[in-house]
Parts: C-alpha cells; sequence; structure tokens
C-alpha cells in the first residue's frame, strides 16, 4: 500500500488503541501489554522469515540478551532503566551482527540449527551463573517509572510498538525491502542483478535481534521479574506459530495473529492442561487448510466477493 490510505488507516487504528483500555480492568490491560509485545517480536522475526527467507530459532534469546542486559545493568549496578533498554538493544543488535556474519554464509537447516544452539547455549548459561542472573528464580529488576502503572506501561508498550512496526513498514516498502524480497526468491538471480546478498542477510538479522532485544527490555522492566522463560524455545514457538498464523511474509500478519492467537491462549487457558492440546489442535487446523495464514483467508474471501459483485462480462 503506498499513498495516504496506510497512513490515515494507521492513525485511526492507533487512536482506537489509545482508548481502548481506559474501561477495562488490571488483567485486560495485562492481556493488551503482552499482545504488544508478542507484536513487536512476531513483526521482527517476520522481517527475518517473511521477507529474507532465514528461518532463526534465536529470536526469543535475542530478548533474552536485551531483557538480562537491561536488568542486569538496573538492580546491579543502579543504571538508570531506560539507559539499560537502550543497551541491551544495542547489545542484543551487536550479538545479532556477530552470530549472522558466522552462520548465515551457510543459510538454510545450518542457519537454523546455530541459532537453536544458540538460544540452548544462552539459557544454560542464565540458569547457571546464579549469582548474576539468580537461574531459575528469577531476576527482580526495577520499573520504567517510580509509581507502577498498567495503564502508563500500556501506553509505553503502544508507542514502543507502533515505532518499531512504522520503521519495518518503511524498510519493506523502500528499496531494501525490494532486496529482501529478491534474496528471498532467489538468490543466484538476486546476485546476478548487484544485490549484496550476504549483507542483506546479515542486516535483517541485527535489525531483527535489535527489535526483539528492545522489545524484551521493555517486557522485562514491565513484569519486574526477569526469568528464563523470556528466552525460552517455548517462547520461540509461540512467536512463530503467530506469525505462521496470522500470515508471514506480510505486514499486517504477524499484528493479526499476535492479538488472536494471544487472547485465544487466555481464553482456553480454562481448559486446564487441556489448553495446550487446543492450542496445537488450531495451529494444525490453519496449517493445513489456511497455509497463508489469517490474512491469507481474508485476500481470499475478498476476492470472492469482489467477483461476485462484478457484472457478467457481454457475451
Amino acid at each position: 500500500m503506498t499513498g495516504k490510505k496506510p497512513t490515515v488507516t494507521a492513525a485511526i487504528i492507533l487512536s482506537g488503541m489509545c482508548v481502548l483500555p481506559l474501561g477495562l480492568g488490571i488483567y485486560p490491560q495485562h492481556v493488551l501489554i503482552t499482545s504488544l509485545f508478542y507484536v513487536m517480536m512476531a513483526a521482527s522475526w517476520n522481517l527475518l522469515a517473511g521477507y529474507t527467507g532465514q528461518v532463526s530459532f534465536g529470536h526469543a534469546a535475542m530478548a533474552g540478551v536485551g531483557a538480562y542486559t537491561s536488568g542486569i545493568l538496573a538492580a546491579k549496578a543502579g543504571i538508570d532503566p531506560w539507559i539499560g533498554v537502550c543497551l541491551g538493544t544495542l547489545l542484543a543488535g551487536l550479538l545479532g551482527l556477530g552470530l549472522g556474519s558466522l552462520c548465515l554464509k551457510m543459510g538454510g537447516i545450518y542457519l537454523s540449527l546455530t541459532t537453536l544452539a544458540f538460544s540452548q547455549i544462552l539459557h544454560i548459561i542464565i540458569v547457571n551463573e546464579y549469582d548474576v542472573t539468580r537461574g531459575t528464580m528469577g531476576l527482580q529488576v526495577p520499573g520504567l517509572m517510580a509509581e507502577y502503572s498498567k495503564l502508563s506501561y500500556y501506553y509505553i508498550m503502544l508507542a514502543a510498538a507502533a515505532a518499531l512496526l512504522a520503521v519495518i513498514y518503511r524498510m519493506i516498502h523502500s528499496n531494501l525491502g525490494m532486496n529482501f524480497r529478491a534474496v528471498q526468491n532467489d538468490e543466484t538471480a538476486a546476485a546476478s542483478l548487484g544485490v549484496k546478498v550476504l549483507q542483506m542477510r546479515v542486516l535483517a538479522f541485527t535489525v531483527a535481534s535489535a527489535m526483539a532485544g528492545f522489545a524484551g527490555a521493555l517486557y522485562g522492566h514491565y513484569l519486574l521479574l526477569i526469568t528464563p522463560e523470556i528466552p525460552s524455545l517455548d517462547l520461540q514457538f509461540y512467536v512463530l506459530a503467530m506469525t505462521v498464523i496470522g500470515g508471514m511474509g506480510s505486514f499486517i500478519g504477524p499484528i493479526i495473529g499476535a492479538f488472536t492467537l494471544n487472547i485465544l491462549a487466555e481464553k482456553i487457558r480454562d481448559y486446564g492442561e487441556y489448553h495446550v492440546l487446543v492450542f496445537g489442535l488450531v495451529a494444525l487446523t490453519m496449517a493445513r487448510f489456511a497455509p497463508n495464514g489469517l490474512t491469507g483467508i481474508w485476500s481470499r474471501l475478498r476476492r470472492r466477493s469482489t467477483s461476485a459483485a462484478r457484472p457478467p462480462a457481454a457475451a
């Protein structure tokens, strides 16, 4: 989409999101805050997997890097949490640059295995370095504000998600985004046209890692307790499912998937241990009958309605 229509649509949605939590209780506000965190995670992972075709299993680990960096600096060194968030984002981006430079030359299954190994190594370090990270007990960290308020954190996460989505939208609707898609579709053809394939891969990996670190740092200070659950594979696959079910490779897909699956997960928790089974059945059903996700279903419905409304051609 180009022109003024996307800007107007985004402004309307953002205005609605600003007033949405005002009449809600504390728990619904918490669900919205966590949904915004997942929006940032899914959208940034989609930038890497959906637009360059690089499947990484270390995205949640980068969120953990941002969270623990900011949390440790605030709790142990007394550094202002906002400075810690910036430093956590920077460190996650630098790790993404280093890891991407090392393993993106391999690509394919080797990239997935390397990032999976990185995630597991980071998890082992966090659990065993008890004096620094408090292991599985979790690291208590200060909040971003002197007075804790769900509503204030909601607007912080909303502003962060809006800024991150604006950056992603700008990237994918520029020449850089065209290069990303060229790398995804045919690396050989892209290289023959002068696209620097490896540099595009590393850039996407670095930016996505920094965004994950940013989201993780904010989320950790919202929870006031950073645990190994943030850089876990459970969260990684949760983000992956949100992106795929929402519609990987589309801008709006991860946003829809994050809100839909997070709210659905909260609803089906009433079924106790069976909520995991219900969640898995939903994911399998979408993968079988709607491989392009919810956005693919919406596109098909629009095409059908347009075809039905169009007058028949003259014989």
